[in-house]
């Protein structure tokens, strides 16, 4: 009878044991999960921490449920002054210690995470990292960096020349003759020759007429 009641007893504390082991186990709440910093692009299922980002979020995981969150983010040396406030927020994580914050945008350079919670016992999780958005090609908002400054034309600057640009603004001039040289080795030069000889022709005839008129006239007076 009494070894029945000594293994009864046993059985019933190793139940009881059984029964709180998960307990024993469970995190106990406060402080549990962690942050992440996310570019605007990426999916919150990510738990992979992006520290060089141009527009980003804030993503938790594994905090307990429902637990409130605030945090700020504060500059960092070498670009700015240590513990500058530049942004800050709340919210209320859901029922599996998840949530994430809207898209945020900073001036580039060098900034601290610090994240609250309730509950917590011990500091605030940190994380630290860089916004770079010079060379990134976008905005504030995740939008690219600017739309065109104007839509295409749709008309060409410019009219065609009515002309063609090698020929010649006036009417071509005509393809007279009185440049070409005269067939047989005519032209310019023999009517000149032409219009000369008729005068001293007239001439020489002038002169003999004269000659003869004086020849008559001595032959009457010698007579």
């Amino acid at each position: 009878m009494r070894t029945l009641t000594s293994a009864c007893t046993v059985t019933a504390a190793a139940a009881v044991s059984l029964l709180l082991a998960p307990a024993a186990y469970a995190t106990p709440p406060g402080d549990n999960g962690t942050v992440k910093i996310h570019d605007a692009g990426t999916g919150e299922e990510l738990r992979k921490n992006e520290p060089h980002v141009c527009v980003f979020y804030l993503d938790a995981f594994g905090f307990d449920g429902g637990q409130q969150v605030d945090w700020k983010i504060v500059e960092m040396p070498p670009t700015g002054t240590k513990g500058t406030e530049a942004e800050s927020g709340a919210l209320t994580l859901d029922g599996e210690g998840h949530g994430r914050s809207d898209d945020l945008s900073l001036p580039d350079g060098h900034y601290k995470l610090v994240w609250n919670f309730d509950g917590e016992h011990g500091k605030a999780k940190h994380k630290v990292f860089w916004s770079e958005c010079e060379d990134s090609g976008e905005e504030p908002g995740g939008e690219p960096g600017g739309e065109p400054s104007g839509e295409p034309s749709r008309e060409p600057t410019a009219e065609p020349s009515e002309q063609p640009s090698g020929e010649s603004s006036g009417e071509p001039a005509p393809s007279g003759t009185g440049n070409a040289p005269a067939p047989d080795g005519g032209g310019d030069l023999a009517e000149t020759g032409a219009s000369i000889g008729i005068p001293a022709a007239a001439a020489g005839l002038l002169i003999a007429a004269g000659g003869a008129l004086v020849l008559r006239r001595r032959t009457r007076s010698g007579s």
